[in-house]
């Protein structure tokens, strides 16, 4: 089984919105073969919680706007440092940088296939690594 031209979609989709605002790391995932529940897992990551808040309200935004979708749950907005976004056929994992490090997911879903991603995402890899190197790893710390 594989995930279907549906999810391919709103996986695109998603994605692009995630590069427009800045998300680093962007990858997703055909999990279908290994979960019934979804087709795709879209992760991204941010340096601040603001960000990523950001990130999220633009792929919802752009979700409903372009392709007439809602998620159906959204969880993690209060601290905003891991948001989730379930659309049944697709799930988004928008994370601070630092829960991404610390939380691995792609260790997890590293054995399934990557679904090929706009160019523009593509090139959001390596970001956070840069920006943790060009700001010291001190973003997060209010000391």
């Amino acid at each position: 089984m594989t995930a279907t031209d549906r999810s391919i979609e709103l996986i695109n989709a998603a994605a692009q919105a995630a590069a427009d605002r800045l998300a680093h790391d962007i990858i997703a995932y055909d999990v279908s073969d290994v979960l019934s529940i979804t087709d795709a897992f879209l992760l991204a990551s941010a340096p601040n919680d603001r960000q990523v808040k950001s990130i999220v309200d633009e792929i919802e935004e752009r979700l409903q706007k372009e392709l007439g979708v809602k998620p159906v749950r959204r969880e993690g907005e209060r601290d905003a440092r891991w948001i989730l976004l379930d659309y049944v056929d697709i799930v988004i994992h928008v994370q601070h940088s630092e829960e991404r490090v610390f939380y691995a997911l792609e260790r997890l879903w590293k054995d399934c296939p990557e679904i090929a991603l706009p160019e523009d995402a593509v090139k959001t890899r390596g970001k956070a690594a840069e920006h943790a190197q060009l700001t010291g790893g001190m973003e997060g710390d209010q000391s």
